[in-house]
């Protein structure tokens, strides 16, 4: 099972709190500081991505306009960090707080339009590619240091991809250590069993250090994703000679603007300055405030009504990821103060329908539902414009290569299209037939069920309701001897590309319990364009070919319709310079922030 398994167990809890986040979310691109914010200016946002050079990849980090140094801010965070080991982080607020505290070989720069380039972090750029996209090379910068002052080297790096084939790393991103074996699901782990722990090391034929400067990486297939996968929050650097397996998680060595002063599991975090750390090396972080005081524990409910009270307690604190509930989300739309203390912005999901195509087999039918389906009424659910806008294709603006298609009218027509709907299900012959719809036992999708069923009623389908606790959700509609004809799920790019959307929801190879394709979609022509694309070397070429390929599965086969693209709304105290959301974590960028005096 890749690393796949926690979009979709993390899209759970989405739903659950309408708006847990993944690591590799976008947002809106509003300005930074307090200008610009608190509006709606997420809508149809373009992002773009480059990859970096040499130039790109040179610190420091363009200064936040009006930054002032010291300070202690104050950070709520309702989950405790359960990893801080980076090869288990692969949620959005242990990723956040990685930003902080470690680094990787690549990472994202935000210019002032709200555009990112992949650019070298700890490497000099954002890579070298060769043999058609099967190599990829890297150098290190100079005066790259841990925590204690040693020099950070290949034999780091090295450690750090080698230590991910160790069995007790579970929580991961397994992308390169797939790419390195050569397979798909768990059997990458057969290419090194115990990890470096024994004795044994990846062959120079996989992973090369021919010094201590350079790391070269040997693939079997091209990977044009390699500068991409290499800025996740699990792919950062991990020091070899402090490397203590099973206790790192809660004690690693960092290599960010920041260290570790106090970690209290459940109750708190503090973070202070690492004086190893040299701006001139990190074209991405800043070292503003003096500490982060992170205390866990704190309902989205509790942060919001804390932060939008600008209490003088709370005019220097913010939440890395904590949004503002839907219980709230007029109320700080519509109090003018309140409204310019926040931010925007898209999460990396949409919400789907998808169809059990083992029981749907006429299309005419899966038609009839889609154009039926009121994506306004999910949207509503999840806290109207603030949590979400209805969706017209399986790629959120988050994606490089997005388009406003929009071929079930699912934006055009949010409330539904009942009478096409009822007319397509006539013309299938099918008036009247019975149709299981499971949904989620959270509030969220409990009100969207309703709607959706009283549209379906009067298209002429004879509805009958599943509801499924909210724990067990992705174990039972993940079954492929399921019983229901649909259900809804969610789904987050891992990076900005469709590579890490249209595979692994929708390849028919990957059809198996617990795997992501819900549909069961089995299409052999578009399992090929899908190898095809993923092997494409020019990035913005590969953009467009996935939405085309995404857009044509959805019209001519329609295994699942879209409905919704998820966003959220976040808050700082009126103290706190710098904020701005970070489209690569989908929160508040920790690295920028400041305390004005």
């Amino acid at each position: 099972m890749s690393g796949f398994s926690m979009r979709r167990a993390r899209a759970s809890i989405v739903a659950l709190t309408s708006g847990a986040l993944l690591l590799t979310a976008c947002s809106s691109g509003g300005g930074g500081g307090d200008e610009g914010v608190g509006k709606d200016d997420a809508k149809n946002q373009q992002v773009s991505y480059e990859f970096g050079d040499a130039k790109d990849s040179t610190g420091p980090a363009p200064a936040v306009k009006g930054a002032q140094k010291g300070g202690a801010l104050t950070v709520y965070q309702r989950d405790s960090f359960a990893h801080l080991d980076p090869a288990q982080i692969y949620v959005s607020d242990e990723g956040a707080m990685s930003t902080l505290i470690h680094r990787r070989l690549t990472s994202y720069q935000r210019d002032a339009d709200g555009n990112y380039t992949v650019v070298g972090d700890l490497a000099k750029d954002s890579g070298k590619s060769s043999d058609g996209g099967k190599t990829w090379t890297y150098e290190l910068k100079d005066g790259v240091k841990w925590e204690d002052g040693s020099e950070i080297t290949s034999k780091d790096v090295r450690h750090t991809f080698e230590r991910q084939f160790a069995p007790f790393i579970s929580e991961g991103p397994t992308f390169i250590q797939q790419w390195l074996a050569d397979t798909k699901g768990t059997d990458y782990r057969k290419l090194l069993k115990d990890g470096p722990y024994k004795g044994d090391h990846l062959p120079d034929s996989v992973l090369e250090t021919p010094d201590d400067k350079t790391i070269v990486f040997h693939f079997k297939t091209p990977q044009p994703d390699m500068p991409y996968a290499l800025g996740m929050a699990g792919y950062s650097i991990v020091q070899e000679k402090g490397d203590t397996k099973e206790k790192y998680d809660k004690a690693p060595v960092t290599s960010g603007p920041y260290k570790i002063e106090s970690f209290k599991s459940g109750k708190s975090m503090k973070l202070v300055r690492n004086e190893e750390w040299d701006a001139k090396t990190d074209p991405v972080r800043h070292q503003y405030v003096d500490s982060f005081n992170i205390q866990f524990g704190v309902s989205f409910e509790d942060s919001t009504k804390r932060l939008a009270s600008d209490s003088e307690e709370n005019k220097t604190a913010v939440s890395f990821t904590n949004q503002v509930d839907a219980s709230s989300m007029q109320t700080v739309r519509s109090d003018a103060d309140v409204k310019k203390r926040s931010l925007s912005g898209y999460q990396p999901y949409v919400g789907k329908v998808a169809f059990n195509m083992d029981r749907l087999k006429d299309k005419k039918v899966r038609e009839a539902i889609a154009y039926a389906l009121p994506s306004q009424s999910l949207v509503q659910a999840f806290g109207g414009s603030g949590g979400g806008e209805a969706a017209g294709n399986y790629l959120s603006p988050t994606v490089a290569g997005h388009t406003d298609s929009d071929p079930y009218g699912k934006i055009k027509n949010p409330q539904g299209d009942v009478k096409k709907a009822k007319k397509l299900l006539k013309e299938a012959g099918k008036t009247g037939m019975k149709l299981t719809f499971a949904y989620q036992n959270a509030p969220e999708w409990q009100k969207f069920s309703v709607a959706a069923e009283d549209n379906l009623k009067k298209a002429g389908f004879d509805v009958q309701l599943k509801d499924i606790v909210a724990d067990t959700w992705y174990d039972q509609i993940g079954k492929i001897k399921n019983n229901y004809d649909m259900y809804h799920a969610s789904w987050g790019a891992d990076w900005p590309s469709a590579s890490t959307v249209i595979p692994p929801t929708l390849d028919g190879r990957q059809i198996q319990d617990g795997a992501a394709n819900y549909s069961h979609y089995n299409n052999e022509a578009m399992n090929k364009e899908m190898d095809r694309i993923s092997e494409m070397t020019d990035k913005d070429k590969a953009a467009k070919e996935w939405a085309k390929l995404s857009d044509k599965i959805l019209k001519e086969d329609l295994p699942e319709v879209p409905l919704m693209y998820y966003k959220q709304i976040q808050l700082h105290g009126s103290k706190v310079g710098g904020a701005v959301m970070n489209n690569v974590i989908s929160a508040i960028d920790p690295t920028q922030l400041y305390i004005k005096k």
